[in-house]
C-alpha cells in the first residue's frame, strides 16, 4: 500500500543535524520505519521489541514471516538486555570486530519477540559502523530490527535512490547518508556450535575470523536448494538479490570465461534477447556489447562487493533479458560476493574445467 507520506532526510556522516535525528528516533520509538545507511547497505528499521512494529516491516517489504531479522545495537552494553548469555567466545568477537559487518547468533530473552526472530529462539545482533546509524539507535532508545531497505528478493540498497525506488510512500522516513562501503551484508556467525559457523558470508571474511579461533566452518546449508530449509539467518532460504533478468555466470580463467561469456552473447542475441554483460577492469575491452558494467578491479574485490546491488539494478533500468557474469575466487570477501551472485542467478553457473 504506496499511500503513506515519505519524508526524505539528507545527512552526511560528520554533519549530523540533531533535530533530523530526533525526528527520525520518535517515529522509531512511535512504532514507525525509518531506512538509514550502515557500512554495509542501507537498512529498514523498527523497534525490535514492538511486535507490531516488526510486522510493519515484513509487510513493506513483502518479506517471508519466517525469514529472521537481525537487531541492531548502538552500544555494546545494549545486549545484555536482549540475550539470555554472552559466551567467552562472543566477547572475543565483539571486541575485535565491534562496530563492524559482523552478525552474532545468541539465545533471547523474554523481551525479545519471536516476530523479530522470524519464530526462532535464537536472535541475531550487531553493532554497525556508521555513525548515522549509531545516531539513530541511540537517539530511539530502542534495538533497532532492520533487514535490508529493499522490496524482499530485489537486490539489496547501498545508496538511498534504490529505498526510494522500492519504499517510497510505504514507510515514514528515508535517511539519504550516501553510498554505503562495504556493500554487501554483514556477515552472520552462529556460535553455539564447537565450530564457529559462518551462516552467511559477509564483510568480515573467514581469514578474518581465522584470527580468533583455529578453526571456522561454512554452514552446509549455503549451498542448499532445500524448500523446506528453516533459515536460521537471513539470506538463507530464500532467493535474493535478483534482478529482473535471467542471470548466468561463468567461472573459469579470465581468458576461458570471457570466451564463453562472448559465445552465450552471439547466441542470446540471435535468438533475440537483449544481454548485458557484468564485466571487469580487466575484462571490459574483451566485449563489444553496449551493456557491458564493470563492477570493477578483479584485484580489488572490495570494490566489488561495494558496486555489485547497483549494477544489478542499473540492469534493470536498461531493460536486458539475460545478465551474463563473470565469477569469482570465493577466497575473502570473494566467497560473500558469489553467495550473492549465486542467488541473484538462482544457482544458474556454468564452471570451466
Amino acid at each position: 500500500m504506496n499511500n503513506k507520506v515519505t519524508k526524505i532526510i539528507e545527512l552526511n556522516n560528520g554533519h549530523i543535524e540533531e533535530k533530523a535525528i530526533k525526528e527520525a528516533g520518535e517515529v522509531i520509538k512511535n512504532g514507525g520505519l525509518v531506512a538509514f545507511p550502515t557500512e554495509t547497505v542501507y537498512g529498514l528499521g523498527a523497534n525490535a521489541l514492538d511486535e507490531d512494529a516488526v510486522g510493519k516491516i515484513f509487510e513493506a517489504k513483502g518479506r517471508p514471516q519466517d525469514n529472521p531479522l537481525i537487531v541492531h545495537i548502538g552500544d555494546i552494553s545494549q545486549i545484555y538486555e536482549l540475550v539470555e548469555e554472552v559466551p567467552e567466545k562472543a566477547l572475543m568477537l565483539m571486541e575485535k570486530f565491534w562496530p563492524g559487518p559482523l552478525t552474532l547468533l545468541f539465545n533471547k530473552n523474554e523481551k525479545v519477540p519471536l516476530k523479530t526472530t522470524g519464530g526462532l529462539q535464537s536472535v541475531a545482533i550487531r553493532m554497525p559502523k556508521n555513525e548515522i546509524a549509531i545516531k539513530l539507535i541511540n537517539e530511539s532508545k530502542v534495538p533497532i530490527a532492520a533487514p535490508s531497505a529493499n522490496l524482499s528478493g530485489k537486490p539489496s540498497p547501498t545508496n538511498a535512490s534504490h529505498v526510494i525506488e522500492d519504499l517510497l510512500g510505504k514507510i515514514d522516513i528515508i535517511i539519504d547518508g550516501g553510498t554505503t562501503g562495504v556493500g554487501v551484508e554483514s556477515t552472520v556467525l552462529d556460535i553455539s556450535t564447537d565450530i564457529p559457523t559462518i551462516l552467511r558470508p559477509g564483510g568480515v571474511t573467514l581469514e578474518n575470523l581465522l584470527t580468533v579461533f583455529p578453526k571456522v566452518e561454512y554452514d552446509p546449508a549455503l549451498e542448499s536448494k532445500d524448500k523446506d530449509l528453516v533459515p536460521k539467518s537471513p539470506g538463507q532460504k530464500y532467493k535474493h538479490y535478483s534482478p529482473k533478468a535471467n542471470m548466468k555466470i561463468v567461472y573459469g580463467t579470465i581468458e576461458d570465461m570471457s570466451k564463453k561469456i562472448n559465445e552465450l552473447k552471439d547466441y542470446y542475441t540471435l535468438e533475440g534477447m537483449k544481454v548485458g554483460i557484468l564485466a571487469t577492469s580487466q575484462t571490459k575491452e574483451k566485449y563489444d556489447l553496449d551493456n557491458t558494467l564493470v563492477l570493477g578491479d578483479r584485484e580489488n574485490l572490495e570494490s566489488i562487493a561495494s558496486n555489485l546491488f547497483d549494477m544489478l539494478r542499473k540492469f534493470d533500468k536498461l531493460e536486458v533479458d539475460i545478465i551474463l557474469s563473470e565469477g569469482f575466487e570465493e577466497k575473502g570477501i570473494g566467497k560473500a560476493i558469489m553467495n550473492r551472485m549465486k542467488k541473484a542467478a538462482g544457482g544458474d553457473i556454468i564452471y570451466l574445467d
